[in-house]
This record gives C-alpha cells, structure tokens and sequence, in this order.
C-alpha cells in the first residue's frame, strides 16, 4: 500500500497542483508540502482531515491503510445494487439477516466467503 506522503503527491497531481498551490489551501507552505511528500514529516490529524474531506478521500484512503478512496466506494455501491438486484430471493434474505449478525459473526463470514473465493480461483 502506499504511504501518506505517496498519497498527498498523488492527490496533489492529479488536481494538477504545485506543492506551492497545495500549501496555500491548507495553509502550510510549499517546504513542509515537500516534507509530507517525502515521508519526512506527517500532518497534524485535523490537516489530514482537511485534505480528505477537501480532495473527497477517506482518511483511510489518504493514509494508506485501504485503496478504496471515498469515489471508488461511491462506484462500488452503484455495482453492488446491480449485483443485488439479480440475485435469487433466498440470497436476499440472507443478506437481510446480515443486519442482525454481530461484527465477529460478520468477520467470520467474511473469512469464510474470501476463502470460498480462493478456492474458486485456485481452481479455474
């Protein structure tokens, strides 16, 4: 996964913005831009927040901890209502149940289903 620094950089070109153009948004000059970038220095949690809600990321997403950014989840939601909407009426009750499930039970599930899908492309 990449960092945060590796993040900002990736936010930063893909608005096309100089690191000067960056700083002057949040406030922080274009040295401490070139910090951030470089992982020699990490932003205050509510300047990380800034840039996140700003650039419509998750912090998550900004932090390197997920390759979802908050778009990619907005598209996600779109494909998953598709897959949905196909499914049999059995399926949908299950899903249904999911609601009621406990969050171990949900991480047990998913345990369960990602080997189900490993399985399935070992196999192919």
């Amino acid at each position: 996964m990449s960092t945060l620094g590796e993040r900002i950089k990736t936010l930063r070109s893909r608005y096309d913005l100089t690191q000067e153009d960056f700083g002057k948004m949040f406030n922080i000059v274009k040295s401490t831009v070139s910090m951030y970038e470089n992982n020699k220095s990490i932003p205050d949690d509510e300047t990380k927040k800034r840039i996140a809600e700003h650039f419509n990321v998750t912090l998550d997403w900004l932090m390197g901890y997920s390759d979802i950014s908050c778009t990619e989840k907005e598209t996600n939601n779109d494909e998953i209502i598709k897959i949905i909407e196909n499914l049999d009426s059995d399926i949908i009750l299950l899903l249904k149940d999911l609601e009621k499930m406990s969050k171990k039970e949900n991480e047990a599930l998913i345990i369960f289903l990602e080997g189900l899908k490993a399985r399935r492309n070992n196999h192919l």
